[in-house]
């Protein structure tokens, strides 16, 4: 007797191929057959026409802390995804010497925008220092699919210690670098991240910008040795800088046989050719036999803020960013006060960036601590400003302070604001969908919602991409670029990775909401709709009528080139 049935679903497989309606066969947390009429099984669960698709696989998260306390990835799953690459923008939690753990956790807290309660609440480092023990740990104790990066800059922390922030590596130090990524690709990480963009909580650049392409190099010639990805996170508010990575990651491909992406790829009508020569550039990489793919966000960013913690919404403005960074708040206002036409004139220049096509944009207000200030919610700080009488950034500081820095802003729709070229983008055959950001910026951005997104404005909306094309961008085409074998496509024998959502609804609704983390800490989030039932290598996970399945801990470590038979 099969283990699963769902019956009489619209089959989306996800090579891409037309959709047949049937069901489909579970047992042994492997798919038997796909389509027909199935027989007896232990379990039926009736999709009523709804699509039946393998879980989605989301290749840029920041789930590595998270997973320590939350083995199902919330919210991920009930957006349909089955299965996480952690590990990105050079950060992994391991390799990491004890030592290191401070410095580590305040440049992750940084760059992820996780408040330091939420972080040392929820990570405990019991599972030692390696690679290996860290994936041991997670093992039978997982809801959902892990396919872990290990990262560049906690390679060379390892490596160099304090030094990893200083200088380039000696040769006898980038030898020991390759030597220890090889032992974490072979314990069970996927490729290796690296970035060129971050930096750490006092503006220094993280420890992988430090490497001179000598090291990267080398280390992707252990890539190359043992079949992995190579993902980076490029300079991706330049274009120009955006083609010099492409040219780069071309030649690493090139000489060491390896697969490379990097994320994210914005379209900004500041720049309408940027994306253009960026893919121009992506398609001679192409020509040239390298394999570089670029990650497409689907939807806008949200980003939610508060003064009272800070926020990479604040970074480029260094005043800002400073009084965000002090922890007590009495000694935060009192700064606000002493440095007020400081703080105005960065929010105003901000704000003239944002009338030129290149800054933030405008603030809504989002929530309020003071109830005679509730009619502002919803509102413009532009709006604000112009029925009080004053300069927009001196309407922020004033509602920050009579707040006592409790207002929660929002600035919607960062990035991509043109549905038909980013719809185009998306449906690219070079291009893969990607960079959630999942489990990253508690508090500030809101990125879950990205499959969602992706049918009811690129299906539904634009038509840009079929049903079947948008299934198979989140799953076969991801699955084949990472190399994750036997998952991403409905078919005997491979993973019983499935979602089961209604076309019609996914993405609707509902709006962003607040959700409750470890520490006292906040942070905004989709809820999603449309999606039924979640089945994570056969075992029911989530479903839309009974919420998380306590227990399920079907989640595997999903390395590249296995199939877990």
């Amino acid at each position: 007797m099969l283990d699963l049935v769902i019956r009489n679903g619209l089959i989306v497989d996800g090579s891409g191929l037309p959709a047949r309606r049937g069901d489909l066969s579970i047992h042994d947390g492997r798919i038997v057959a796909v389509g027909g009429r199935a027989g007896e099984a232990h379990r039926v669960i009736e999709a009523d026409g709804k699509v039946v698709a393998p879980g989605f696989i989301d290749p840029h998260t920041h789930f590595d802390a998270q997973l320590c306390f939350d083995p199902y990835a919330f919210p991920a799953i009930e957006h349909g995804i089955t299965t996480v690459v952690p590990g990105n923008c050079s950060l992994s939690l391991a390799p990491l010497r004890a030592d290191h753990r401070d410095a580590f956790s305040r440049m992750f807290r940084l760059i992820e925008e996780m408040p330091e309660e939420a972080f040392n609440t929820g990570v405990d480092w019991q599972w030692g220092e390696g690679f290996g023990s860290w994936l041991e740990a997670l093992t039978g104790q997982i809801a959902l699919n892990v396919a872990p990066l290990v990262g560049h800059s906690v390679i060379r922390m390892f490596v160099m210690g304090e030094a990893a922030q200083q200088r380039v590596a000696t040769d006898s130090e980038i030898h020991a670098m390759a030597a220890l990524l090889r032992e974490c690709l072979h314990a069970g990480a996927v490729g290796m991240s690296t970035s060129f963009v971050d930096v750490d909580e006092n503006y220094r650049p993280v420890p992988s910008r430090w490497a001179a392409p000598a090291e990267l190099d080398a280390l992707a010639a252990v890539l190359g040795e043992c079949d992995k990805i190579l993902q980076i996170v490029h300079e991706f508010y330049d274009a120009d800088l955006t083609i010099a990575r492409i040219e780069q990651l071309a030649d690493l491909s090139l000489r060491h046989g390896i697969t490379t992406t990097l994320s994210p790829l914005f379209h900004s009508d500041a720049n309408h050719r940027g994306v253009t020569r960026v893919m121009a550039a992506v398609a001679e990489a192409r020509a040239r036999g390298a394999a570089v793919w670029p990650q497409v966000q689907t939807r806008p960013i949200d980003i939610s803020f508060t003064l009272d913690q800070r926020s990479l919404m604040l970074i480029r403005m260094p005043s800002w960013w400073k009084v965000a960074a002090i922890r007590d708040r009495s000694e935060k206002i009192a700064a606000i006060n002493e440095k007020r036409q400081v703080l105005v004139d960065e929010m105003n220049a901000l704000t003239g960036q944002a009338a030129a096509g290149l800054g933030a944009g405008d603030f809504v207000v989002r929530e309020v601590a003071n109830e005679h200030n509730a009619h502002l919610v919803g509102r413009t700080i532009d709006e604000i400003a112009t029925e009080r009488g004053v300069s927009y950034g001196d309407a922020v500081v004033d509602l920050v302070l009579e707040e006592n820095l409790q207002t929660w802003f929002i600035r919607a729709s960062v990035g991509h604001n043109n549905s038909e070229v980013v719809g185009g983008l998306l449906a690219d055959p070079l291009v893969h969908v990607g960079a959630s950001d999942g489990g990253a910026h508690v508090g500030s951005f809101s990125t879950f919602g990205d499959t969602g997104y992706l049918f009811s404005e690129f299906v539904r909306g634009t038509g840009s991409l079929s049903l079947e094309a948008a299934v198979k961008k989140i799953t076969l085409d991801p699955a084949t670029i990472w190399g994750l074998r036997g998952r991403g496509l409905l078919a005997p024998g491979y993973a019983a990775d499935v979602v089961v959502f209604d076309a019609d609804e996914i993405g609707r609704g509902p709006e962003i909401a607040s959700d409750d983390f470890p520490g006292d800490g906040i942070r905004w989030i989709r809820r999603q709709q449309g999606v039924d039932t979640v089945v994570v290598n056969g075992v029911e996970t989530w479903s839309a009528a009974g919420g998380y399945v306590a227990g399920a801990r079907a989640g595997q470590i999903a390395s590249r080139g296995a199939d877990h038979e």
